[in-house]
């Protein structure tokens, strides 16, 4: 794996999670909030009219291929149980739109690569090969081998288009891929000319070690890893919550978290399934948590664990700095338990400049508590905090996500002497 020391970046890159519209289970239930926004078109539509409006990266959406694997009395709580399929929804946002980049998941497992391969070039947009387990990757990276040779089947200057020779395309400039790997054949070539931006943007959301491989040698954004930083954007997922002071955006997260359901937990043991959110809870401490007091502290004689305990020790800290009861903790956890930032727009603005003064990331993945209130105060507020800032941009400067994610153009590895990447 190779590293390289980057000149200091001068702006974030934002890009929006909205598939589902927010991670936190409690986000539909928030009042004022839109409890149909996964599956309405109107509302999706402001969403992202409203993010492109503030010049915003892109507008991902992570696919779930089937209903959460769950027990029913947490699915029936689930606001993630219908959506949109991602790429039905990503053809249709290009009509009103015009610059704001287009993410979605593809599966690498549950489909063929020359499939994958010709519905992202015509769409033009981002790709994230996103599976589990260590079988899973080994299969996606020979995935990614194929999907991104069957986009260099045509080089760029292969449709001559001569009406008067009659000579459509020079099939000298085509090329047949003949892929022949440990998982999968195939012959190509790809029956769409090469996509404008050369590849869809590859980004990768996987933070397990081999997610994290496969995101070191072949994303060009990811959530976490590391590759040479020029062509690699570090977008970690971060959960926003703005209030007009500290205290009063904690509020709003409380309330948020206070519509977890709590009594959708069991206990650990024999196999049980557990439920939201004392498995979070029980997970995160090692042992049983539901045989604690709901509505008081934590106990401070929690029991040895074999499992990690620098997850406890954060839990402990949580609860230390919080002061949150075993049901707010346990809420909080299984709401959303990521990298939050709480605060005004002013702080929150402060925070994310020093991530990218001292390199931790490019920009962020946000993830909205709630819609569309949380949308308005992102754009409305934080956004207009950043600009005068110098930390994000007023205009787009490119009609891509490459050019937004200043990414550069990856050459035909068939059609150019030189395949490194521009």
């Amino acid at each position: 794996m190779v590293h390289s020391k980057r000149s200091k970046p001068s702006q974030l890159h934002l890009t929006a999670f909205m598939r589902p519209v927010s991670l936190h289970t409690g986000a539909w239930r928030y009042p004022g909030a839109y409890p149909d926004a996964n599956f309405n078109f109107g509302h999706i539509k402001s969403f992202i009219q409203k993010l492109e409006a503030a010049k915003f990266d892109a507008f991902f959406m992570a696919d779930h291929l089937a209903v959460l694997n769950m027990p029913v009395d947490a699915l029936k709580r689930s606001h993630t149980v219908t959506s949109f399929e991602p790429v039905t929804l990503l053809s249709a946002l290009p009509v009103v739109t015009e610059k704001i980049g287009l993410a979605a998941t593809a599966s690498t497992l549950y489909d063929e690569p020359y499939h994958i391969a010709r519905r992202f070039a015509s769409l033009n947009f981002g790709l994230e090969d996103h599976v589990e387990h260590s079988y899973r990757y080994k299969r996606a990276r020979e995935f990614y081998d194929v999907v991104t040779g069957l986009w260099d089947s045509f080089a760029d200057d292969a449709f001559i288009r001569d009406q008067e020779s009659g000579i459509y395309f020079d099939p000298e400039k085509m090329h047949v891929l003949n892929h022949k790997g440990d998982d999968m054949k195939v012959k190509g070539p790809l029956n769409v000319a090469r996509p404008v931006q050369g590849w869809p943007v590859i980004v990768q959301a996987g933070q397990s070690d081999p997610g994290r491989q496969l995101a070191a040698e072949t994303a060009e954004a990811t959530i976490a890893a590391g590759r040479d930083r020029t062509h690699l954007k570090i977008l970690p997922a971060a959960f926003i919550v703005i209030g007009n002071s500290l205290e009063d955006a904690q509020a709003k997260r409380l309330k948020l978290d206070s519509l977890v359901h709590y009594d959708s937990a069991t206990r650990i043991g024999r196999g049980t399934l557990l439920l939201y959110p004392f498995a979070s809870l029980s997970i995160a401490l090692g042992s049983d948590a539901s045989g604690f007091d709901p509505d008081s502290p934590l106990p401070t004689d929690l029991p040895e664990t074999n499992a990690s305990k620098t997850s406890q020790a954060s839990v402990i800290k949580l609860v230390e700095k919080e002061k949150l009861t075993v049901r707010q903790l346990a809420q909080r956890l299984g709401g959303y338990s990521g990298l939050a930032f709480v605060g005004t727009p002013e702080s929150i603005a402060d925070e994310m400049g020093t991530w990218l003064a001292e390199e931790a990331a490019d920009g962020f993945t946000v993830v909205l508590p709630f819609l569309p209130q949380g949308l308005d105060e992102v754009i409305n507020r934080l956004v207009p905090e950043l600009q005068p800032r110098g930390l994000f941009r007023k205009e787009y400067e490119g009609n891509t996500l490459r050019k937004h994610l200043g990414l550069p153009r990856p050459k035909n590895r068939f059609f150019e002497r030189d395949n490194d990447f521009e």
